[in-house]
């Protein structure tokens, strides 16, 4: 890879100013974005995503953005694969590649390398969604908890994503999931500057998932999710309707709750994810952290990533 062509990692807590920041690092370096946002790839989910606006996208190449129907499923080793090739083809063009997002498996998979796991089964997913709607997932996890007693420990009876998914391996495969962990089956990227934008007042932060959910009703967010209901293929158990805020909007809609608490159940969430997210990156020993309430905060991400272009 050229010098003149590094990898630039941006990640960072949902609404700690990613976007922006990458806006101002494209303003003033030759690059390309590549998104590293699970909710991101899907079509038809913009205002509750905080999609990056067609003014916005116009300013800079943007990559896996709107690559995926909601009706299908994108892994974390389909993005890593489609991030690694895309590092190529943007260093090829002279280009620094910038990744930037909040979806921390995806920087877990591109950047340590991913277990050989095996690649889903439509068919068998949706055998086992139908017999969670008629057992509840409770009785999931006691079933996984016999054929990957490792698996089932780490994980709520509740946790139907991830459950779904142990299940899925084990009658695919026949062998628990517990027993790829290990066998690698790709090398990891490392990026050249790994910056994270985490807030020093935890409230700041919240404060600003507030007004971002506040901004999302006001701008239609509840007529995006009801077009995707009217469809008539989607459904809650989705990975792109597990989405949160879709899942919250989808539940109201239901009427699993009243309407009037979709703001506060929302914003509540989005909080546990920035949380889960927070928690992800201390784990991350190579981040360079930047104080995202920092009045600065946009200014010193700008000033690391040109001195590593000089």
């Amino acid at each position: 890879m050229p010098a003149s062509a590094p990898v630039i990692a941006l990640a960072g807590p949902t609404a700690s100013g990613k976007t922006a920041a990458a806006l101002a690092i494209a303003g003033r370096l030759p690059c390309e974005i590549v998104s590293v946002d699970s909710a991101l790839v899907y079509r038809g989910m913009d205002i509750g995503t905080a999609k990056p606006t067609p003014a916005e996208r116009a300013q800079v190449p943007h990559h896996l953005v709107d690559i995926r129907d909601p009706v299908q499923a994108y892994s974390a080793a389909e993005f890593a694969a489609d991030a690694t090739r895309l590092v190529g083809e943007i260093a090829a063009r002279g280009r620094a590649t910038l990744l930037v997002g909040g979806t921390m498996l995806y920087y877990k998979a591109l950047f340590e390398g991913l277990d050989a796991m095996p690649p889903a089964d439509a068919g068998v997913r949706q055998r086992i969604d139908e017999e969670a709607a008629a057992r509840g997932w409770p009785a999931m996890h006691e079933e996984l908890a016999r054929v990957d007693p490792v698996t089932a420990a780490r994980l709520a009876p509740n946790d139907s994503q991830r459950i779904q998914r142990a299940l899925e391996v084990f009658r695919s495969t026949g062998r628990p999931l517990s027993s790829f962990h290990g066998e690698r089956r790709s090398a990891g990227l490392a990026p050249a500057l790994f910056l994270s934008l985490e807030p020093r007042d935890r409230g700041w932060l919240h404060e600003r998932i507030a007004q971002r959910f506040d901004a999302m009703l006001a701008g239609g967010f509840l007529g995006e999710v009801e077009a995707l209901r009217a469809r008539g293929d989607l459904h809650p158990g989705l990975p792109s309707m597990r989405s949160v805020g879709y899942r919250q909007a989808w539940e109201a809609l239901d009427g699993a709750f009243p309407m009037a608490e979709l703001r506060d159940r929302g914003i509540f969430a989005t909080r546990q994810l920035a949380k889960r997210q927070l928690t992800w990156l201390r784990s991350m020993p190579r981040r360079q952290v930047i104080a995202c309430d920092a009045p600065d905060a946009i200014a010193q991400v700008v000033a690391r990533a040109e001195e590593l272009a000089r």
